[in-house]
């Protein structure tokens, strides 16, 4: 059985009230009314350990001994994640290379700090304002002269777009042993 994943317009509502399941796009289209896409966010508080998290969301994730979720209902996963991204590598922020006694980075002054939170994957139904909302390429954007003065939402948009080729993709070139007959230059054939 194929997993059902909700279609909504957050993580939270995903998991409390749901517009529709679907497992295919076509599918989630159909039901939401318009594009949607596939993503995967994290929700929920961020718990100490994997054995809490298990616990605390007992009926949406599998455990190892204990009841099981249905094959439809697994779109849920526990996952660890670093607790302060602030921190960096040991509190002071973005680590420089060291390239000392052979290593290239230099350990962190401290151990970092993770937790365990859900992570639900949904569709979500694409806004009128986000497909507005076109951004040029990170490419192109990190060349702007304004690039600097970008908010986190606008470079987080920039990261989650699909990269689109600069020109459209040349026709391959023929190998050291092939050739085109004159007859048929759209046939490329072994020569020998």
């Amino acid at each position: 059985m194929t997993v059902l994943y909700p279609i909504a317009a957050s993580p939270e509502a995903a998991l409390n009230a749901p517009s529709g399941r679907a497992a295919r796009e076509g599918d989630a289209r159909a039901l939401a009314g318009a594009e949607v896409e596939f993503v995967r966010e994290l929700t929920g508080p961020a718990l100490p350990t994997r054995e809490a998290a298990l616990e605390a969301y007992a009926g949406r994730v599998d455990v190892e001994k204990g009841p099981q979720v249905a094959p439809q209902d697994r779109y849920c996963e526990v996952m660890e994640v670093i607790a302060s991204a602030k921190a960096g590598l040991g509190g002071g922020g973005q680590a420089e290379p060291t390239y000392a006694k052979g290593r290239r980075w230099p350990k962190p002054a401290r151990p970092l700090k993770t937790a365990w939170r859900l992570s639900v994957a949904y569709w979500r139904p694409v806004t009128a304002e986000a497909a507005e909302a076109s951004l040029d390429q990170a490419r192109q954007a990190r060349r702007d002269k304004d690039a600097g003065r970008l908010d986190p939402k606008t470079v987080q948009a920039l990261a989650r777009q699909p990269l689109r080729p600069v020109r459209p993709q040349q026709p391959l070139d023929t190998g050291l042993f092939e050739t085109r007959p004159p007859e048929a230059p759209h046939i490329v054939m072994p020569d020998e």
